[in-house]
């Protein structure tokens, strides 16, 4: 017995100068600043090497949809636009290529893809098609692009080919219910569990249910795939060969495609992840997650440590969905979606969706329900991540 304590204490004791070194990246009593409000809903966030931030306003049909480039100190210009179709666009995933091309996922029409270049930032059609709600994105090293289903809920995370012509659905993240996965091939509700946010749900119906699993993406240093998975609070990760061909196990519960990853590619589930939508990955491997639900914001380091970097403190009125003064308003966040780093910069878009912490939505500074319409903001943190930032992206 003890032996084995005296090993644990040695374990603990090379562990503890990694940990610590982890915890000098994230700096202690984090705070965030308004950088810009948007006149439009948004969700993506994506930047350049000039420090400028882009992105995309939902607009109802058929006026296109605005793409917006933010500047270093704030201030809003429109850089491009997207097509929009009844009932309106819906762009949330928007990524920056090595070539400076700008790709925004939109869910509306099918499903998406679209591609700003130098040469046409107003494109007349998209880039692919047939990507049922597609969402985040991200390019693996050969310029594929890969993209979850968000939204629809079925967990189908799609490969589309350099060239935008070929869409291939990779695997499945496995969803919370079985008939949520297979949709209508299976009646009724199936069998598992469902995710619901308080409000809109209540104990009596499941208005507001949570079925979002594949959400955000990014690849890492290694090749790897880690995707987000909103409703069960978790990150999953995704292993290939050499030729790009999936060699995580699936397959392991006959009840959900054969393509369903096994729950052993979970690489991380926590209490704090709940809600996570889009991630980044910065050049130390560290995981930044929007945790939307909590109005938070959540790493998790190469060592698996899930940590809590920022969160809404509580109001007067014990919620977390708006500050006690116009001024305290500033330095919230409504709703995080998206994070993105810029050099030692890490900033967030928000769409002030009206869901647990942030609800109601009715308060705060963008105020998506009330008479000046939909809106979204950009925050920043206002310290430096301490050695983490940007990397080159794959």
């Amino acid at each position: 017995m003890r032996s084995l304590t005296v090993l644990l204490a040695m374990l603990a004791a090379l562990a503890a100068p990694i940990a610590a070194d982890e915890d000098r990246r994230f700096p202690a009593n984090a705070t965030f600043t308004t950088l810009q409000i948007t006149p439009l809903a948004i969700e993506g966030l994506t930047g350049d090497e000039f420090g400028n931030l882009y992105t995309t306003g939902r607009a109802a049909a058929p006026a296109r949809c605005p793409v917006w480039q933010i500047g270093p100190g704030g201030g809003l210009v429109e850089f491009g636009s997207i097509g929009n179709a009844a009932p309106g666009c819906n762009p949330s995933g928007i990524r920056r290529d090595r070539g400076g091309n700008l790709f925004i996922a939109d869910a509306n029409q099918g499903g998406v893809i679209w591609k700003l270049t130098a040469a046409d930032r107003n494109p007349a059609a998209p880039f692919a098609t047939g990507v049922p709600g597609t969402n985040g994105l991200a390019f693996d090293r050969r310029g594929n692009v890969w993209t979850g289903d968000g939204t629809t809920g079925q967990g189908r995370v799609w490969k589309v080919s350099a060239d935008g012509k070929t869409v291939t659905e990779m695997f499945r993240i496995q969803p919370m219910r079985n008939s949520t996965a297979l949709g209508a091939t299976q009646a009724g509700d199936g069998v598992g569990r469902q995710v619901r946010s308080f409000p809109p749900g209540t104990l009596a119906n499941t208005l507001g249910g949570q079925d979002l699993v594949a959400n955000g993406v990014d690849f890492d240093r290694n090749g790897d795939l880690i995707v987000a998975d909103t409703a069960r609070g978790a990150l999953w990760r995704v292993e290939f060969d050499g030729n790009g061909n999936v060699t995580s196990r699936t397959g392991c519960d006959t009840t959900f495609t054969a393509n369903t990853l096994c729950l052993e590619n979970v690489l991380v589930a926590h209490p704090l992840l709940e809600g996570t939508d889009g991630i980044f990955i910065d050049r130390a491997g560290t995981i930044w997650n929007a945790a939307n639900e909590r109005n938070a914001i959540v790493a998790v380091t190469r060592g698996g440590r899930v940590v809590e970097v920022f969160r809404n403190p509580p109001n007067a009125a014990g919620l977390r969905n708006a500050a006690d003064t116009a001024d305290g308003n500033e330095h919230i966040l409504e709703l995080p979606t998206s994070p993105f780093i810029n050099g030692d910069r890490l900033c967030v878009a928000q769409s002030d969706g009206n869901r647990r912490d942030n609800s109601p939505n009715t308060a705060g500074e963008v105020n998506a329900a009330g008479p000046v319409g939909a809106r979204g903001k950009i925050s920043c943190l206002d310290q430096s991540l301490n050695g983490g930032g940007d990397r080159d992206r794959n």
